[in-house]
């Protein structure tokens, strides 16, 4: 099995349909050990999605905005395991005024921005510096991303956020020992996908889907990518971006 012997912390796991859920579930279908971490009123619903996995699992609690629990979690880890050998990143929000606003960009406040940037960006660096001194020689850290290399309807300030964490992946591979994969979901609703804009643009097939947390592209080509099987769209922004494009008219009718 690929993951034998290895342990993997996932975040972001909410219910079964959740990309996290996944991750974790073929973490452990190929060797690994995992913990799951949540908080606040979705505590108890991960708890619930822990014991569908095929070997149940310890759910930590954690708040990526919150410095007390960032400051707990290798701690906790380490009295599981000596060392930890992947971290997947799936954690992802933004306030409604970020999100399909009818002003785009200009509709969001500061505080709604900050919150966004802190959830779904910087969280990731804090994630990797809080477990840090369990990471060892060949370690990964995974993160969730989505293609921000052009503008999609109503992803907003949240497609900043996206943007900033595939930027912050690439300068913290630049750090030794650890690896660093940002990785865009194939087709599928993210779980947090309820609590966005529903766009109808949004809705079709091969769009993408916007929501505070990680969102689903549609693409049939994938290419292997990351140290847990998954993949990322090949091609995907050049070819819905030229489909949004009004046609050109070839010579006279």
């Amino acid at each position: 099995m690929l993951l034998a012997d290895r342990t993997v912390l996932v975040t972001g796991v909410l219910t079964p349909s959740s990309i996290a859920f996944t991750c974790a579930r073929l973490a452990q279908e190929q060797g690994a050990e995992v913990v799951l971490t949540s908080f606040g009123r979705a505590l108890a619903v991960t708890q619930r999605a822990a014991r569908r996995l095929p070997t149940p699992v310890d759910v930590l609690e954690l708040d990526v905005t919150d410095t007390d629990h960032l400051a707990a979690l290798g701690p906790a880890l380490g009295e599981r395991w000596d060392h930890l050998d992947g971290l997947v990143h799936a954690v992802g929000f933004a306030p409604e005024g970020c999100l399909g606003h009818p002003d785009g960009l200009l509709g969001a406040t500061w505080d709604e921005v900050a919150t966004a940037l802190q959830v779904s960006t910087y969280s990731f660096a804090a994630l990797a510096r809080a477990v840090r001194p369990l990471l060892g020689t060949g370690s990964s850290v995974v993160g969730l991303d989505f293609d921000a290399s052009v503008a999609w309807p109503a992803y907003d300030w949240m497609g900043v956020a996206k943007a900033g964490l595939e930027s912050a992946s690439r300068y913290l591979a630049r750090r030794p020992r650890t690896r660093r994969h940002p990785g865009q979901p194939g087709r599928g609703r993210a779980a947090a996908h309820g609590g966005g804009p529903q766009h109808p643009r949004l809705r079709r097939p091969g769009r993408a889907l916007a929501g505070p947390g990680p969102a689903g592209l549609g693409h049939r080509r994938r290419r292997a990518g990351g140290p847990f099987g998954g993949g990322a769209p090949v091609g995907l922004a050049a070819r819905h971006h030229r489909r949004d494009r009004p046609r050109r008219r070839r010579g006279p009718r």
